[in-house]
């Protein structure tokens, strides 16, 4: 038994215009024609018109459901495409609502024009144009120090998030602070054998020596200073007097600050104080 294209729509509550529309593209093909010409469908058009109405229902489009009423592509297959394609989608429309948001409360215009980027799929280019040109030379031993400097931002960030990204790319486009970052990567890397293992930075070594005199008080250029710029002389035996004056840069410890809001970290201990410290001990005994 075949039926009508009139009796099909009442079966599938599609209409008639939308049968035929599925039909010509060949989703829903008729298993005859009458003397008249006229098309006539079996009980799998039933079936079929419903798998496509469902699918079309879900946001599949026309080619992909051709695929899977063919036997070209598993249903399974499609689904979870166009569902990371909505999983897409949502996060565009999430970050539209940001800028919006950030519209109407009155942001500046840079504000906007680095929400737009993200919107845009600029974010991911930003960070690693940024940390391309910091870790240019670099041997494969410092790719975890570079993912230690990447902010990703989670899928559902909270204001304080976005505002600390948005100041955070604002860092990212100063070059004279990537040229900073790019000075002090490369006085860590300069003279290593490439195959070697990171070592411990100056700057880590001066914010931990540096700690116990700043607690109590001890000035750089006293005499107690002396024992805390003997240990960091005893560990680096070249001159990192020019290296902790680059640390000083106080967009360092805010690049840090603001990437530890992003992540959702425990926020960092500032470094400035410290090489500001030391900046000083080393500069008294070099008069």
């Amino acid at each position: 038994m075949d039926f009508a294209i009139g009796e099909l729509a009442r079966r599938t509550g599609l209409t008639v215009k939308t049968i035929r529309f599925y039909s010509d593209r060949g989703l829903v093909p008729p298993s005859r024609r009458d003397s008249a010409g006229r098309r006539r469908y079996d009980h799998d058009a039933v079936a079929r018109l419903t798998l496509v109405r469902t699918l079309r229902e879900l946001g599949l489009d026309l080619a992909a459901i051709s695929r899977v009423v063919r036997g070209d592509a598993e249903l399974a297959e499609v689904a979870a495409a166009h569902a990371a394609a909505i999983d897409v989608q949502m996060r565009v429309l999430r970050l539209r609502r940001v800028v919006l948001s950030r519209v109407a409360t009155g942001a500046s215009p840079d504000r906007v024009r680095l929400l737009l980027d993200l919107v845009a799929g600029e974010r991911e280019r930003l960070v690693d144009d940024f940390l391309d040109a910091a870790f240019a030379g670099c041997p494969p031993a410092y790719a975890g120090i570079r993912r230690s400097l990447t902010p990703e931002l989670p899928e559902d960030p909270t204001a304080e998030q976005w505002d600390a990204w948005i100041e955070l790319m604002s860092l990212v486009e100063d070059a004279d602070f990537r040229d900073s970052l790019s000075a002090l990567i490369s006085a860590h890397v300069n003279g290593r054998d490439p195959d070697a293992l990171p070592r411990r930075d100056p700057v880590a070594a001066a914010r931990e020596l540096a700690r116990p005199a700043l607690a109590v008080g001890v000035r750089p250029e006293s005499p107690g200073a002396a024992a805390a710029v003997a240990a960091l002389a005893a560990e680096f035996d070249g001159p990192v007097l020019d290296t902790l004056r680059t640390a000083g840069d106080e967009r360092w410890d805010r690049y840090n600050a603001l990437l530890s809001v992003v992540n959702g970290w425990e926020l960092p201990e500032p470094t400035k104080p410290a090489v500001d410290w030391f900046v000083s001990a080393l500069t008294a005994r070099q008069r």
